[in-house]
């Protein structure tokens, strides 16, 4: 168990597996640059992301706003006419800037240096599933998204209880609003049963003892931060998970990942995360062992998977279903094109099922099959026109149906009539022997876009597309790139 991977079993295959999981695939020349560096050479230029400098800029927004004080007094001491449409105006503002921070957040992911770091950011996200529906504040949520990149693969405890501290989080699950005389234990419930251990592996006393334990952890609105609030805090004795005292929200973090309970969980669910798939009993013991004694430091951990034997196994490789997310993103750098507006990607991932910012509920995206419904693998089919070919036409499908407001999808089609789309610059993904040479362009193709071969009626029917041309131009071609896109094998890494 944990077998290192043979430096014999290092090639282009799983180099590209490698790339593809730990961060969101790349072009052939980069994936040649990994097969060089050998196995350990190239998790570490994965892993080790705080090496390579990252000079995106924050969104100006992005601070403690000074006047939030003193906007709050106006509100409260307006007329009911004027809050309304202070109200309004916030909520404008707020809604453009989340839209501005998917946008962000998206270019991180397509074009910037640390795809592995944004990769855990992603996953973080999900298991911490936050929503902007409800927080209403997009610098809470950017502070949110920020800590997960900075702790990235830090320290579990740190991580889970900066978590909990978090502004998003304390109005997320209403954290903020608990007092002694009565504690709220959506977050106790919810860091023990989603977060870090799992159904089964705690009692209602210990959610009704945790929620006392966590009252004085409340949020400062003006300050926009954390803030501990002792006269609100109940100061008597708990037991929480076996231990008694007067225990803080501190404490009942702690004797949380003291549980070797919590590094099962969290192995696991990494595991799934970025193998596809739950781990065996054996091996789960296996991950978890390693991660305890590794000081429940999560770079070691990830190091320590991308390097084992059973993380390329073969029914590993190419055996998960992309996430919408890494359906667009994996795109992007794949076919070395420009992300579309954000507009344009934040619909087109809502079509597809992941609107990041906004999870369906707490427990996150259920992900795997889950990704893939009829009416969403059609919308991938269609959607890939749109960086393939650049095509607009594709954009009414991600905001029209039955149940969209007709004024809301008039306005979103308005809006995004005259946005550029971009399309795939075949010149510069193709050399011009393989743009006129109909066998070398598949080929180049299936290894720029799969990292394998087309099944044989796949291969068969792209081949007799490209037959019936006479002479391939650049529509063609991107037309050719749209049907490999639309092919079972390319939902799946």
């Amino acid at each position: 168990m944990l077998k290192p991977l043979s430096p014999t079993k290092w090639d282009s295959t799983t180099a590209a597996h490698l790339l593809n999981r730990a961060g969101f695939g790349g072009t052939p020349a980069q994936i040649d640059s990994l097969v060089a560096l050998g196995q350990e050479g190239a998790v570490a230029a994965l892993v080790d992301f705080e090496r390579v400098p990252d000079p995106t800029p924050d969104p100006a927004w992005a601070k403690p706003d000074p006047s939030r004080a003193e906007r709050r007094r106006e509100a409260k001491n307006a007329t009911p006419e004027m809050r309304q449409q202070m109200q309004k105006d916030e909520r404008q503002e707020e809604n453009a800037r989340i839209l501005e921070l998917r946008g962000w957040w998206l270019q991180r992911m397509a074009k910037g240096p640390r795809p592995f770091q944004e990769k855990m950011t992603l996953f973080w996200h999900g298991h911490f599933a936050t929503s902007f529906e409800k927080v209403r504040d997009a610098y809470y949520i950017w502070r949110q998204n920020e800590l997960f990149r900075r702790l990235a693969t830090g320290n579990w405890l740190e991580l889970l209880t900066e978590a909990g501290k978090d502004p998003a989080m304390l109005l997320w699950l209403d954290q903020a609003q608990s007092r002694k005389d009565h504690p709220n234990e959506n977050f106790a419930r919810e860091v023990m049963e989603l977060f870090a251990l799992g159904e089964g592996h705690y009692t209602e006393h210990d959610i009704t003892e945790a929620a006392r334990a966590l009252t004085g952890w409340s949020l400062d609105q003006d300050a926009q931060k954390f803030v501990w609030r002792s006269a609100i805090h109940d100061n008597t004795d708990k037991t929480v998970l076996g231990r008694a005292g007067n225990l803080d929200g501190d404490d009942f973090i702690a004797q949380i990942v003291a549980q070797p309970q919590a590094a099962m969980f969290i192995t696991a669910k990494l595991w799934n995360f970025f193998a596809g798939e739950m781990p065996s009993p054996e091996l789960n013991t296996a991950l978890a062992d390693f991660f305890r004694r590794s000081g429940n430091n999560f770079k070691p951990f990830m190091r320590m998977m991308f390097a084992t034997e059973e993380f390329y196994a073969s029914t590993v490789i190419r055996n998960e279903i992309k996430s919408p997310v890494q359906w667009l993103i994996g795109s992007v750098r794949m076919l070395e094109c420009e992300l579309p507006p954000p507009l344009v990607s934040t619909n087109l991932l809502r079509g597809l099922g992941q609107d990041i910012f906004a999870p369906p509920n707490v427990k996150g995206w259920d992900g795997g099959i889950a990704w893939i419904t009829t009416n969403n693998l059609i919308a991938r089919y269609n959607q890939s026109a749109l960086l393939a070919q650049g095509d607009t036409a594709v954009v009414a499908s991600m905001v029209s149906g039955p149940n969209k407001n007709p004024a809301r999808v008039k306005q979103i089609q308005n809006r995004m009539r005259n946005m550029r789309t971009g399309g795939v610059d075949v010149s510069k993904i193709l050399t011009d022997e393989e743009r006129n040479n109909k066998e070398l362009l598949i080929a180049s193709l299936e290894k720029r876009l799969l990292q394998t071969s087309l099944p044989g009626k796949r291969e068969k029917a792209l081949r007799e597309f490209l037959d019936g041309k006479t002479e391939l131009d650049e529509s063609d071609i991107r037309d050719a790139i749209r049907l490999v896109m639309s092919t079972q094998e390319y939902q799946v890494t």
